[in-house]
């Protein structure tokens, strides 16, 4: 598809007739226009009914993996410049894995850092609006600069710099709406790339016509099956390196033979510093490769150099695996650290859906702390804890948990999670039993009533909930978080693109139940995971898969 781009006109500033630069792998839509002196990056998309145009203010730059969404404008004066990342003077500068979204103007003298969101009829003029900024719809940046990772809402008016500076924080759900968006015009970008390009459409084309059933490959399956093929990883881990890098986390891989495996000596790969899903992959195989018959594990960093979703994809054995969700911790099937070995959960081992809710509440910034009780005191609820577990290092913590199971046999022991900033209790899960039995997910106490609650006798039942389930509920009600499903077809599973039914206004546990029932009986045949909203931090506390095709 031919770019609509056009030199800078002659004007009595400039008569330099300067061109746009525009990577090969951005998309521009040939119903948007783009003038003088512009530098586009690669993966950009820029969407129909688009003015990007340097022809008074100059230059201008949009960085990589950025998507100008319909009808935006971004434009500046002949007079005011704002200094880029590279330290050179702009006009309008625009950072990587941004998102500006539809009809919002961008007017310079402006900046938007990397991994900002600018909502719907936004404008930014003569301001500068820091890393990982979200400025909700019909907002107005005027004069100020918004320090990097505040949250602008709605209709909100920011002209002057002690209102800017008195913004909330952005919160992690926050986050994960942006980075999807981001995720969700990078599919477009190929897939619009595919319409224009004959060896890529033709088969899509084909493969439709010949379709007795009318259901052909879509363009981003295309993309998926073509540019991610390998013979090594399973389709589960090529899903997750995806969603790794969609989230803007580095990748990391690490290796140990059978000896060393139950001493936890893991030694890192070569680095892996890849900008598309292809190379990611390609490096992952060349480690599988290269340690043939050693455990290898894959996880992603994030921006704080915090492990996220540590998985196991490669045993001694040659078998490969990867969990089919990456945010529930009762659903996953990878295997993990030493504490993995002891898969019944007896004596002092951990199982692996315990040493996943561990990795969940470290990757969430959460405390983790550890309580037990004798089968006398456990009817009156009086926990004593275990020594203090003072660690982000998961295998730390799991040794702490493993010695406090190991010190008090014949107890109950239970796993506690910690909001450090709010100081209160997120989450606690019975890990040990006086049978030997561990259980990962299993509350024994409502965090608002001191009123002891035995685990084994649940006060609603349900034909379709596991015990797991409405233990779970159970504890988000009783913490006062708000109750919310939502559901995805298989197909878009695999992009993340959830829906939400709405909250649920239940007032006793009996009617939230009938209501997450009537939602696993109206999506039948789809995901449909449960979510907990902390209604005051305005952030999610979990994210649990219960029903799956």
């Amino acid at each position: 598809m031919a770019v609509s781009s056009t030199v800078a006109p002659p004007t009595p500033w400039s008569r330099n007739l300067a061109e746009p630069t525009i990577h090969e792998s951005t998309f521009v839509h040939s119903f948007s226009k783009v003038i003088g002196d512009v530098r586009i990056g690669a993966n950009v998309i820029v969407a129909p009914g688009t003015s990007i145009r340097a022809d008074e203010g100059t230059p201008f730059f949009i960085g990589e993996n950025t998507n100008i969404q319909d009808g935006v404008v971004i434009h500046g004066l002949e007079q005011g410049r704002v200094i880029g990342d590279d330290q050179e003077e702009y006009s309008v500068w625009i950072g990587k894995n941004a998102s500006i979204t539809h009809m919002a103007l961008i007017h310079g003298p402006a900046y938007v850092g990397d991994n900002s969101f600018i909502g719907f009829r936004s404008t930014v003029f003569n301001a500068r609006v820091g890393a990982g900024c979200i400025v909700m719809m019909h907002a107005l940046i005027q004069d100020v600069e918004i320090p990097p990772g505040k949250y602008v809402p709605s209709g909100a008016i920011i002209t002057t710099q002690q209102q800017a500076d008195r913004l909330p924080d952005v919160q992690s759900q926050d986050q994960e709406f942006t980075h999807h968006v981001v995720g969700i015009n990078q599919a477009l970008r190929a897939g619009y790339l595919c319409v224009a390009d004959s060896k890529c459409i033709t088969p899509i084309r084909d493969q439709i016509k010949k379709s007795s059933t009318g259901n052909g490959i879509t363009v981003l399956e295309l993309e998926r099956s073509s540019e991610v093929a390998s013979g090594s990883l399973s389709a589960e881990t090529i899903e997750q390196v995806r969603y790794l890098l969609q989230q803007g986390y580095k990748i990391g891989t690490e290796h140990v033979d059978q000896r060393r495996f139950r001493t936890g000596s893991w030694t890192s790969c070569q680095p892996i510093n890849a900008r598309s899903i292809g190379e990611a992959i390609s490096a992952l195989e060349t480690c599988l490769a290269d340690h043939a018959g050693e455990y290898v594990r894959l996880f992603g960093i994030d921006n704080g150099r915090r492990r996220v979703l540590e998985t196991i994809i490669q045993r001694p054995d040659g078998a490969v695996s990867a969990p089919s969700t990456f945010k529930a911790p009762n659903n996953s099937s990878n295997g993990s650290y030493k504490a993995n070995s002891n898969g019944n959960g007896s004596g002092g081992g951990l199982n692996t859906e315990t040493v996943e809710q561990i990795r969940q509440l470290l990757a969430g910034g959460y405390k983790i702390g550890t309580e037990h009780v004798d089968e006398r005191r456990f009817r009156t609820g009086s926990w004593q804890s275990c020594s203090p577990i003072n660690s982000t290092s998961t295998n730390e913590v799991i040794a702490a948990l493993e010695d406090c199971i190991s010190s008090h046999q014949g107890e109950y022991v239970r796993l506690i999670g910690i909001d450090p900033k709010a100081k209160r209790r997120v989450l606690e899960s019975i890990i040990q039993r006086p049978n030997g039995q561990v259980s990962p997910s299993s509350s024994t106490k409502s965090f608002t009533s001191s009123a002891p609650t035995a685990t084994a006798t649940a006060t609603a039942t349900s034909t379709r909930l596991s015990g797991e389930v409405i233990d779970q509920l159970r504890q988000l009600l009783g913490a006062g978080y708000k109750i919310s499903v939502e559901h995805v077809d298989q197909r878009r599973f695999r992009t993340g693109s959830w829906t939400s039914t709405g909250p649920i206004q239940a007032n006793s546990e009996r009617d939230a139940i009938a209501a997450i029932e009537a939602a696993l009986a109206e999506y039948a045949g789809e995901y449909v995971r449960l979510i907990g909203i902390d209604p005051k931090a305005k952030r999610r506390v979990l994210e649990t898969i219960i029903q799956r095709p």
